[in-house]
């Protein structure tokens, strides 16, 4: 099933992800809570208790559950856990490998937020830049505002923008732009047909400027199309689609040399995971190949490319010696924007979640949050997941991170909070 095709299931899908992490945003914060949270410094990490997370997955595989998982953990340099559970294909019994390649989603986002800030460094983009200076069209957007007539009747009216939608809306998800397929009003309604046909980043640009914002700039963290317009800005900016800058400039350079937006090599497409079949229905087949390069989520990748990004960004983007991201662009990168007197609104779809902020393409753990006890992690933590369940979380506290990559789209929210929470009780305390 193509990605056009499986919008609505997707979005039910999406909604209740969000109950989740609504349900659990809600939890009222206690007096006496202690405000630092976290593993201590120099804790240790019992490779012994670890051995829960084998428990775990292969529960879950027994249970029919998922079909299988791959998960890495390495700290100062080292691997300390990985293991590959189940089967890449339940219907061919094929196991799962080190080498299986997983559709990745909207963790593609934080892949083109990376090579945006790398054009930032080269000065060839800059953050205060309308991103009309890429995408002439962008210059006449309308933010809807939506309001009931002398009937009753829901009406939609366009006025300007307070300012123009800037490169560093769409890295902060405050661009206006949205996902029309979750939640309501006429705004969304507008996005009905927008992936219709094939089309390439340039088109699919053209369409999202036709649809009005769904409110002023910089004013409510709202999850949508911005990361893919971004993908357009780096093609107009570097001259190049969006995969060959990417591929030339940050993923051959790493060594990621299965991550991509389509597998056309039948022996890479035979090491793709394939989800239960309770879960195809919202499968974006990747093997399907289109025009379209997603930037927002639309590649993917195996858990030995992604040991080597996660390394370097881990590393405050280097890695063995060549730099991608300068240390200014990357603090700017993996500090939160978002949080108290940025204007910024969050609403029921706030995707970061409980005691996170947003940096340019990543989740920023800012504080413990209001879940007592506070979620696991580390002050400053990097992370975001897709929709298939590939979850990254970079702990420089720690000098740690983990990967977990899945196919498994109605289970990923549980499998990732309790992985997570098996990482952390691992920790001396």
């Amino acid at each position: 099933m193509s990605l056009r095709d499986s919008r609505s299931s997707r979005a039910s899908t999406f909604l209740l992800v969000r109950m989740v992490a609504a349900i659990a945003t809600a939890v009222v914060s206690l007096p006496g809570v202690a405000a630092a949270f976290g593993p201590p410094p120099g804790a240790e990490l019992s490779v012994e208790k670890l051995q829960r997370i084998d428990d775990f997955f292969n529960g879950e595989i027994a249970a029919g559950k998922i079909p299988g998982a791959i998960v890495l953990i390495q700290r100062r340099g080292q691997p300390v856990y990985f293991k590959s559970f189940g089967k890449r294909n339940v219907d061919t019994g094929v196991p799962m490998t080190t080498d299986s390649i997983f559709p990745i989603h909207s963790v593609t986002k934080t892949i083109t937020s990376v090579a945006a800030m790398m054009l930032v460094d080269r000065g060839k983009i800059a953050l205060a830049d309308p991103v009309s200076k890429y995408i002439p069209s962008f210059a006449a957007m309308k933010v809807a505002v939506e309001r009931k007539d002398e009937r009753g009747k829901p009406v939609l009216d366009l006025v300007p923008p307070g300012r123009p939608v800037t490169i560093e809306d769409l890295l902060l998800q405050t661009s206006g732009i949205t996902y029309g397929f979750y939640g309501e009003g006429l705004a969304k309604s507008a996005y009905e047909g927008i992936y219709l046909g094939d089309f390439d980043n340039a088109e699919f640009a053209e369409r999202i400027a036709k649809v009005p914002l769904t409110g002023q700039p910089r004013t409510l963290w709202d999850y949508g199309h911005s990361t893919d317009v971004l993908g357009r800005v780096i093609e107009v900016a570097s001259g190049q689609s969006l995969y060959q800058f990417e591929k030339t400039q940050l993923l051959d350079p790493l060594g990621m040399t299965s991550t991509k937006f389509f597998l056309t090599d039948p022996a890479e497409r035979a090491r793709y995971a394939w989800p239960l079949p309770k879960d195809r229905h919202v499968e974006r087949n990747s093997l399907d190949v289109t025009r379209w390069e997603s930037g927002g989520g639309g590649m993917v990748s195996t858990i030995t490319d992604f040991a080597r990004y996660a390394q370097m960004l881990l590393n405050g983007g280097t890695l063995e010696g060549k730099t991608y991201l300068s240390p200014a662009t990357f603090a700017a990168m993996t500090t939160d924007h978002i949080g108290p007197g940025s204007g910024v609104e969050r609403n029921y779809f706030y995707f970061p979640g409980d005691g996170f902020g947003f940096g340019y393409g990543f989740g920023i753990r800012t504080d413990p949050g209001n879940a007592v006890p506070p979620p696991p992690g580390s002050p400053g933590e990097i992370k975001w997941d897709g929709a298939t369940g590939v979850y990254l979380v970079i702990d420089r506290a720690q000098d740690m991170f983990f990967v977990l990559m899945e196919n498994t789209p109605s289970e990923r929210v549980r499998i990732q909070a309790r992985l997570k929470k098996i990482i952390y009780d691992a920790f001396s305390k």
